[in-house]
């Protein structure tokens, strides 16, 4: 048996906002949290907890330090659809002086809208993706990917058989322009916000966007990071990157993504300059004829051709579906849950399958690492750590069993179980900020556990033992 013992450290109580948290449905019955359409989302530095109801289409902010006021937003209009995905994104980079407003929060709608907005309520950008539910919104850091050798930081949109990839760089300098402007857009009422805050209103971030619905039209999915392009074209400068989905007809299906830089910026530029001309000719028509103008709505923005998409491989094993994948930091990596309470570990190069547990229904995956060296970690409160001191791990939450697992990478033994509350989620920040650039101590991925009927965070602790 894996030892059990206290291994989670209090970070705050928000039982304080459980008023606030009442709008998506805090409080309502006992085990809220459980509802798949409340969507918790972990700020960096777990600054602030973000927490949004599908159902309502309401999304709430909690700091939690306690600092500020605790601001709920309000549901979106009509044409923009019902809150689906949230994530949180940084404006600042990895700052260790980050401004307190450093971050904002990505919310994706089942309509296909992408919107960003700062702690303050105010929105930075808006932006039509596809027309269709967007399923998750993953921001992802590559920092510590040595099998990338020109990659970035990126934010992913997963939609039903399709995923779309925005560059860390064009995406985070739209929002820091818009977060220093003067006037920034702020909420408004439902009937004001519908003219003020239109997509045209707002400069377009280029994007890349692929059909990955070959095998199945997938559940999840993410982009795992770059491969080698094919054989007949190793002389192309053009990138390739590797996608893995997770769907109902195909458990796990691979895709290499081509590259199309001139249709995500130029087609970008095109759209607005097309977009200005017609407007012009419009106006000049309607002073020459003197015809009354007509009060129209706006109509919704051609959504971008697909990119070039090759299949690579796909595991069909009826009826067994995939539900849920996780990747390591590096993306060398997968945990993938399916609908038989399976959990499949997969190695994203390979593609091949390197370990299966059994008997996790309804279970969520989270990579995390763990201190290795106990005599190190314990000789000094004040140690330096390095990355080698620190071990894989992946964290399975098994609700029904009401226990957190800790099993090490990639073969590894079962380190821990933790016993943790019904009504509990793990979550896990976006990105990891160190605490100097000059610094050599190295900033582990941590997870976290929140307890909503309580209110409850804390953070899984790093000593294994």
């Amino acid at each position: 048996m894996a030892p059990r013992g206290h291994h989670l450290a209090e970070v705050a109580l928000l039982a304080s906002a459980s008023e606030d948290l009442a709008a998506v449905g805090a409080g309502e019955r006992e085990g809220w949290l459980d509802d798949p359409a409340v969507l918790p989302s972990l700020a960096p530095r777990a600054r602030a907890l973000a927490v949004a109801s599908a159902a309502r289409s309401v999304l709430a902010v909690v700091p939690v330090s306690g600092g500020g006021r605790v601001t709920v937003k309000p549901a979106l209009g009509p044409d923009d659809g019902r809150i689906s995905a949230v994530e949180w994104v940084p404006l600042a980079g990895e700052d260790a002086e980050v401004a307190e407003e450093g971050v904002a929060v990505a919310v994706g709608t089942d309509a296909g809208w992408l919107l960003f907005y700062s702690l303050a309520g105010d929105l930075l950008h808006k932006q039509s993706i596809y027309p269709a539910k967007i399923l998750k919104l993953n921001f992802r850091e590559r920092k510590e990917n040595a099998w990338e050798d020109s990659g970035s930081d990126e934010l992913s949109v997963v939609f039903p058989g399709v995923i779309a990839r925005f560059d860390g760089a064009d995406l985070q300098n739209m929002l820091q322009k818009s977060f220093n402007e003067v006037k920034p857009h702020v909420w408004k009422d439902n009937s004001e916000q519908e003219d003020a805050d239109d997509d045209s209103s707002f400069g377009r971030i280029p994007f890349q966007i692929w059909n990955v619905s070959k095998f199945s039209s997938s559940a999840d999915a993410a982009i795992v990071g770059l491969m080698p392009p094919p054989l007949l074209e190793l002389q192309s400068s053009q990138r390739h990157y590797c996608a893995i989905t997770v769907g109902e007809d195909a458990v796990v299906s691979a895709y290499r993504l081509s590259e199309d830089r001139s249709r995500s910026i130029v087609g970008a530029i095109l759209s607005r300059g097309v977009a200005a001309t017609f407007s012009t000719i419009s106006s000049l028509s309607k002073i020459l004829w003197r015809s009354e103008p007509s009060p129209t709505k706006k109509s919704r923005p051609k959504p971008q051709s697909f990119a070039k998409t090759s299949p690579l491989t796909c595991l069909k094993d009826s009826p067994r579906k995939g539900e849920r994948l996780t990747l390591s930091p590096s993306g060398t990596l997968a945990a993938i849950t399916d609908s038989l309470g399976r959990i499949l570990l997969l190695d994203t190069h390979a593609l091949v399958a390197v370990r299966l547990w059994k008997g996790y229904r309804d279970a969520s995956c989270l990579f995390v690492e763990m201190l290795l060296n106990k005599d190190k970690a314990s000789s000094s409160l004040h140690t330096e750590y390095t990355k080698g001191d620190y071990c894989l791990c992946l964290a399975i939450h098994a609700p029904r069993k009401g226990i957190i697992e800790i099993w090490q990478m990639r073969t590894g033994a079962r380190l821990l179980t933790i016993p943790c509350p019904k009504g509990s989620r793990i979550l896990q920040p976006s990105t990891r900020f160190t605490s100097s650039p000059f610094s050599s101590s190295y900033s582990p991925l941590e997870v976290y556990l929140f307890n909503g009927d309580s209110g409850q965070l804390s953070v899984l602790n790093r000593h294994i033992g």
